[in-house]
Parts: structure tokens; C-alpha cells; sequence
């Protein structure tokens, strides 16, 4: 299960040097934890990192950095990064309601969300990272010319987000109800491990990149 313990985990979290331990700190300067200005692109709910990680690997002159709430799964990023280490890649733990505290307007180029809870009573509607609560966010932290990718197999969760945009200010750019068979937007896609699992078993992908209005 996801939220399964696993002893030591936290330990093992701020010990490790790919993990940005006080990212608050870095807000505004996040061209310092890298080294250099390259654009700074992020992953809210990055799971166990192999879209971060791919990412990175394909693009050396794009700084990125995973945030995932949850130590456990946090952990096998970090596992992960021991074995094939990347400069260009950090990572943070951290509740996604936080991330206009760690990262100054206009700061992130590039904002990815991949298969994230659905949360899936009404009443926790504000919870779904592509709500218009975080939408107002993003837009906190987002380049002028920012986008952000969203991909899901939920049905629902995507049709819920499609309906965020008109009010929360934003257009979209590209949209499909089945990116493995869309070939424009399959171009360059880079798999998370869900999406390889789901759409192993025929289970359609939805996309939607967009931007401010």
C-alpha cells in the first residue's frame, strides 16, 4: 500500500543530501542549490520519481525538483537516486498546500501533476491538486509563459478539472481523452510507473497542458 510504514524512513530522509531539508529557505534561490540558472521545473506528488528521474536524465539543462508528502514513498526516490545519480534532479517533502512558501513568483517554468489522488468525496474537492484553490497557487509560482501538465486514468478526477479552468483563469493548450493513441501529444512522453501499469491493461490516459488566460 502506499501509506504502508516503513521504519527508519524519515531517518533516512534527512540524511539524504537529494533531499532539499529546509526549502523555505531557498525560496526565490533555488539557481543556488543547483549551481547554475537553468529553468527550474517541479512535480507536485512525484511518488517513487521514475517520471522525475527520466525527465531529468533526457534534459541536463532543465533543473527539476520532486515533491512528495509521504516518507514512505519519498524513501524509494531516494533509493533510486543512490543508484543513478542526477545533478539536475532534487527532492522535497512537503504538503503541496505549502509550495508558494518554498518557490517566489514567477519561479517555476514548468509544473507536471501525474496521477494524483482523486479525492473523491465532494466535500474534498479543494484537496484535488488540478482544483481552482490550487490552480491560484500555481499561478503564484509560475513563469508568465508557465504551463502545467496533468495526467490521470481517472475519468472523473479529469472531467472535474477540465471544469476548474474557465473559473480559475486558465486555457488549455492541448487536451486528449487517450494520450497512447494520440500521436502529437505522445510525443515525448515520458511514463510515471501508474500510467505504465494502467495503460498496460487498455485503461485510457487523459492529458490536458494549460495556461493563463
Amino acid at each position: 500500500m502506499r501509506l504502508r510504514n516503513v521504519t527508519g524512513s524519515r531517518e533516512i530522509i534527512a540524511d539524504s543530501r537529494f533531499v532539499v531539508h529546509e526549502p523555505f529557505e531557498y525560496k526565490g534561490k533555488w539557481n543556488a542549490v543547483f549551481g547554475n540558472d537553468h529553468p527550474l521545473q517541479i512535480e507536485i506528488g512525484m511518488g517513487k520519481g521514475r517520471f522525475m528521474m527520466d525527465l531529468a536524465a533526457a534534459n541536463p539543462d532543465i533543473n527539476y525538483v520532486g515533491i512528495e508528502k509521504y516518507s514512505t514513498v519519498l524513501l524509494r526516490a531516494i533509493q533510486k537516486m543512490e543508484e543513478h545519480e542526477l545533478s539536475n534532479l532534487r527532492f522535497i517533502r512537503m504538503d503541496a498546500e505549502d509550495i508558494c512558501e518554498a518557490f517566489d513568483m514567477g519561479e517555476v517554468a514548468k509544473i507536471y501533476l501525474n496521477f494524483s489522488d482523486p479525492w473523491p468525496k465532494d466535500r474534498h474537492a479543494k484537496r484535488r491538486l488540478p482544483s481552482r484553490q490550487f490552480l491560484a497557487r500555481y499561478d503564484a509560482i509560475l513563469a508568465k509563459d508557465g504551463r502545467i501538465e496533468f495526467k490521470t486514468d481517472n475519468m472523473d478526477l479529469f472531467d472535474f478539472a477540465l471544469g476548474e479552468l474557465e473559473p480559475a483563469g486558465w486555457q488549455l493548450e492541448a487536451v486528449t481523452r487517450d494520450l497512447h493513441h494520440d500521436e502529437k501529444m505522445l510525443v515525448g512522453n515520458i511514463m510515471t510507473e501508474y500510467e505504465e501499469k494502467f495503460s498496460s491493461i487498455g485503461n485510457p490516459i487523459y492529458k490536458y497542458i494549460i495556461f493563463r488566460s
